[in-house]
């Protein structure tokens, strides 16, 4: 029966204490924000901590999802904030840390275990300012620039032109690693 329930009915639900509703909805959601969080983070375990640090404060957070957006937007939009609140933690923690080394080539390293393109990709991702990589992690999610401006909450044109902008950046790292 579930399977049948909306998305939004099943957050009003989980919102209200319904545990049923809240691991559907999590069933439905769990791999699709899981894939999210590993293109705005570029490492697995990274994107891993990240997805359950969302999951756990999930319960809370639909207390206020209002029904104005569709359930997915507003799980991007949290997921897109917490991702911005870990790199915030994150920079505070490597300006106050001797460890940036060990930490990049544990980043490395789990990047490795993906394939050549989507290595690259991710890497080159992480060279962009956080506007451009999270615009262009939502596209990549098969967002149409609608919804990734509505997740943002900017409009399609910006989308638009930070793609353009992303492009641009990635074909000048590209040709500067082809040129070495």
């Amino acid at each position: 029966m579930r399977m049948m329930t909306s998305d939004e009915d099943l957050a009003t639900a989980a919102a209200s204490g319904d545990g049923a509703a809240f691991a559907s909805l999590l069933d439905r959601h769990y791999d699709r924000l899981f894939a999210f969080c590993f293109r705005l983070t570029g490492a697995r375990a990274e994107a891993e901590d990240l997805t359950q640090d969302i999951c756990a404060a999930l319960p809370a957070k639909l207390a206020s999802y209002q029904g104005r957006a569709k359930v997915t937007t507003w799980l991007y939009r949290v997921a897109v904030n917490a991702a911005h609140d870990r790199r915030r933690k994150r920079a505070t923690y490597m300006k106050a840390s001797d460890g940036w080394g060990d930490w990049e080539t544990g980043r490395k390293a789990a990047i490795a275990d993906t394939s050549a393109q989507l290595d690259w990709l991710t890497a080159a991702m992480n060279q962009l300012n956080d506007d451009l990589r999270d615009t262009l992690a939502l596209v990549l999610d098969d967002m149409t620039h609608a919804q990734a401006a509505e997740v943002l909450g900017v409009s399609e044109g910006t989308i638009s032109w930070r793609i353009s902008e992303a492009k641009k950046a990635l074909r000048a790292i590209k040709e500067k690693e082809d040129a070495v």
